[in-house]
């Protein structure tokens, strides 16, 4: 049970991870146009970006996983 939360942490995050480089990607593409500056893309700063969202999700998904993992499902859901 516990790995299935942690692997819904991790989705979620790396999810977020995605979506924030394509924001950013567009954004940078935008700014650079307009300032008239060339766009340089980066593989390795994006896949750290993504690896470090990744992470946040194992060390801030963790604990709660382990805690929701622990309880038995009815006592769960009779205190929500």
């Amino acid at each position: 049970m516990l790995l299935q939360f942690l692997i819904e942490a991790v989705a979620l995050s790396s999810l977020g991870g995605v979506v924030g480089i394509i924001l950013a990607t567009l954004a940078s593409l935008g700014l650079a146009k307009v300032m008239q500056v060339p766009y340089v893309f980066d593989p390795g700063i994006n896949l750290l970006s993504f690896l470090f969202s990744a992470a946040i999700g194992v060390i801030f998904g963790y604990f709660p996983a382990r805690r929701a993992a622990r309880l038995d499902p009815i006592d769960a859901l009779r205190h929500e």
